[in-house]
């Protein structure tokens, strides 16, 4: 068995796990396709840890599951975090970032580390010759997929992914848009496009009714993860689906008016130059004219110029209550981690927290050392800790929330100051005092 550790995939798990791994002294063999081979939803080979769908990494201020998630990586050193602080772009109370900018600085770190050597190659078995962490994401190369499947002796779980379209900042007419965030958070880091009832309803009806596209598996049925629920299955779910979702207007005020809009679409910059906007809460599936003609019916985006339509992709996961151990390593073969969306996690520092842990105990495992399992009352040892749960039925990936964290000894009814009390007993573990 060789000294050295293999990741496969660069992505935002595959970077957090090669970056541990080389800080503990030993020498990473990292494996990524790209730009030899890239999937349908990569656009930049030549860039590691790229975002697909969003440029947010959600809620920034550390009484929020992903604030805590985040605080909890950062005690760690993580290299997404690293970069996402020196590349972010303004948006209220979250942490978003110029995803260019961001996996640019990713890239230069990992390529430049004395302990990474970087092989670009298409890997289509898992090696049998080292220690291996497996990141290689929720479209993992079909051949390579089979192998793990062959391996794992259990077939694969897939749910389909959407992403949001992106259009220009000064195609969006502020005759009618508006900057703002809600409750007056942040320093108006949103474009607000206002709907009245009549528009709204126009808007809807068109929406319900605009033609999909197909996806790339056309024999197969398609089973929507509710993290990433496309706009346009959402809204036929009911009328008022998505006005009390990604269009509710609570805590914004058309100046026009000086009213509460019927509903409101917001868009987010995309990048720190703040020329483009990516429609918040908009992944959708439709066909690219469809978005076209739908979308252009949101007031203030009549004349929007799109530089991305919405996408619609294949996502993996293995089922991992019943296939890895605590450590992440499978049950079956120790010296195989696994890390990332492949492993269950859901969300883009969730990928990059498991690829934290499972760098460090593939560095515990080669030594002979206990792993590190975090405590289920901090948010990575919750979220590990769950998708690792034999008595998890009908698995389903997840995210960072306060829901699976154990609940406090004494009850505090206030919401807010019980989110601060677990973030505070979660961090305590970092400080020692646990």
């Amino acid at each position: 068995m060789s000294n050295s550790i293999t990741v496969l995939g660069a992505g935002l798990a595959g970077c957090e796990a090669a970056n541990q791994i080389a800080k503990m002294g030993i020498h990473v063999d990292l494996y990524e396709m790209k730009p030899i081979k890239t999937s349908p939803a990569h656009s930049r080979p030549d860039l590691f840890a790229e975002l697909v769908c969003s440029n947010s990494l959600k809620a920034a201020r550390i009484d929020s599951a992903a604030g805590l998630l985040k605080e909890e990586m950062r005690q760690f050193g993580s290299v997404c975090l690293e970069s996402a602080d020196k590349c972010s772009v303004a948006a209220g109370g979250a942490l978003a970032v110029d995803r260019e900018l961001f996996g640019k600085y990713i890239t230069e770190s990992i390529k430049n580390n004395p302990n990474i050597t970087v092989h670009n190659a298409v890997v289509e078995e898992i090696p049998t010759d080292t220690v291996t962490v497996v990141a290689t994401g929720p479209l993992t190369d079909t051949k390579l997929a089979e192998n793990i499947a062959k391996k794992c002796n259990a077939e694969h779980l897939n749910f389909y992914d959407a992403a949001a379209p992106i259009v220009t900042h000064d195609s969006i007419d502020f005759s009618v848009a508006f900057m703002a965030s809600r409750y007056g958070k942040g320093d108006d880091d949103y474009i607000n496009c206002p709907m009245n009832r009549e528009e709204y309803t126009a808007f809807h009806n068109a929406l319900i009714s605009a033609e999909s596209a197909l996806t790339h598996e056309f024999d197969k049925p398609i089973t929507v993860y509710e993290g990433c629920m496309p706009i346009e299955i959402l809204a036929k779910r009911g009328e008022d689906s998505i006005r009390f979702g990604p269009l509710k207007p609570v805590g914004l005020r058309d100046p026009r008016t000086g009213n509460r809009p019927w509903a409101v679409v917001q868009l987010r910059k995309e990048n720190s130059a703040g020329t483009m906007y990516n429609l918040v809460g908009f992944q959708t599936n439709l066909k690219f004219g469809e978005q076209k003609r739908v979308f252009s019916l949101i007031p203030g985006l009549q004349n929007a110029e799109f530089v991305r339509y919405g996408v619609m992709h294949r996502n993996t996961f293995i089922n991992s209550p019943k296939l890895l151990s605590k450590n992440l390593s499978l049950k079956n073969d120790a010296n195989v981690f696994f890390a990332g969306q492949l492993s269950g996690v859901e969300g883009y520092m969730e990928s990059a927290a498991s690829g934290i842990i499972a760098g460090i105990n593939a560095v515990r495992h080669i030594k002979n050392e206990q792993p590190l399992i975090l405590p289920k009352y901090t948010m990575i040892g919750a979220l590990l800790g769950f998708i690792t749960d034999e008595t998890v039925e009908k698995f389903q990936p997840m995210g960072a929330n306060f829901g699976i964290i154990p609940p406090l000894d004494t009850h505090i009814r206030d919401k807010k100051e019980r989110y601060a009390a677990l973030a505070e007993r979660s961090l305590s573990y970092f400080k020692g005092e646990k």
